[in-house]
């Protein structure tokens, strides 16, 4: 073979495996881009499972929030309803004790 036959018959083998590996490269390019999109997906779902979780505890919170504060109200209620109940008692008391001093400076 002449010289410049075996160049060309090199310059197509180097052309020939040069494209097999341009293949495999775009190939394996692919797989990883369709592996790392599945991982992508699987942290979006993982995330979004999480965030659906730190939602409902805080729903959970927020219920127990609201029924403490009802309770307390509640309480409070009560406790100016007993407020009214002794400032009644206690005016009518001092009324009756201003009418036994008065009665008892009557009879002195």
């Amino acid at each position: 073979m002449s010289r410049p036959t075996l160049l060309v018959f090199l310059l197509l083998v180097l052309i020939i495996t040069s494209q097999f590996e341009w293949r495999q490269q775009l190939v394996s390019d692919a797989e990883t881009t369709h592996t790392q999109s599945q991982k992508q997906l699987q942290i979006s779902l993982r995330e979004e499972s999480v965030k659906e979780k730190i939602i409902l505890s805080q729903e959970k919170k927020l219920q127990t929030l609201n029924e403490l504060v009802q309770s307390l109200k509640e309480q409070l209620q009560q406790c100016r309803s007993n407020n009214e109940t002794l400032n009644s008692t206690l005016s009518s008391m001092t009324g009756k004790i201003i009418e036994l001093e008065q009665l008892q400076i009557l009879e002195d």
